[in-house]
C-alpha cells in the first residue's frame, strides 16, 4: 500500500521529470492523480471545442470505481517507471 506521504512525493518528482513524456502518459498521469485525490470523475462531460479537457475528462472517468488507494499506488509506480 502507498502512504500519502510516498504519493506527495512522487507528484513532486513527476513535475520535475527530464523528459516531457507522451501526451497518453500525461493524460494517465493525469487521471491517476485525479482518482488518488478525489475519486470518481463527478460532473458533466466538457463539450465544445475544449479537446484538452475532454480528454482529461475522459481519461479520468475511465477509471470509475479504481479506488482512491490503488490510484495513488499505480501512480506512484508509473512516475518510478518514468523516472527510469
Amino acid at each position: 500500500m502507498t502512504t500519502q506521504e510516498e504519493f506527495e512525493a512522487a507528484a513532486q518528482r513527476a513535475q520535475q521529470l527530464s523528459a516531457k513524456p507522451a501526451n497518453s502518459v500525461l493524460l494517465q498521469l493525469y487521471a491517476l492523480y485525479k482518482q488518488g485525490t478525489e475519486g470518481d470523475a463527478t460532473g458533466p462531460r466538457p463539450g465544445g471545442f475544449d479537446f484538452k479537457a475532454i480528454a482529461k475528462y475522459d481519461a479520468w472517468h475511465q477509471l470509475a470505481g479504481l479506488s482512491k488507494d490503488a490510484a495513488r499506488q499505480q501512480y506512484v509506480q508509473l512516475v518510478t517507471q518514468l523516472e527510469g
